[in-house]
């Protein structure tokens, strides 16, 4: 192969690369609340529309993820038990933990 075959194929992987680079869509992300010592941490996040929040249970007790709207609900999570949500609309969305109801967080969805 000639050397300037060679910058030619060399050029064109590049120019794919960079295409499919950008062509490639936006994903959304997982953020991750951790529960420990009977608080929610962070107590607040602000996250994208259509990003995932799972929330870890690091305490030695059971806790639940409720929302105060009724949007959702997770079942009593022992220790290291996870339970997430997507939130597909922007809004702010406060929950509390339903065996604890002095725990409290907030998620703010902000559109995309």
């Amino acid at each position: 192969m000639t050397r300037t075959k060679f910058l030619a194929l060399g050029a064109m992987a590049g120019l794919v690369a960079a295409a499919m680079t950008v062509a490639s869509p936006a994903r959304a992300a997982d953020i991750e609340v951790k529960i420990d010592n009977f608080t929610f941490n962070p107590q607040q996040i602000t996250v994208k529309a259509g990003d995932t929040v799972t929330w870890v249970n690091h305490d030695d007790i059971p806790h639940t993820v409720t929302s105060k709207t009724a949007l959702f609900r997770s079942k009593a999570l022992d220790s290291d038990d996870k339970f997430s949500f997507t939130f597909a609309t922007p809004g702010t969305y406060p929950y509390f933990c339903a065996l604890h109801p002095m725990m409290t967080g907030s998620i703010v969805v902000e559109a995309k």
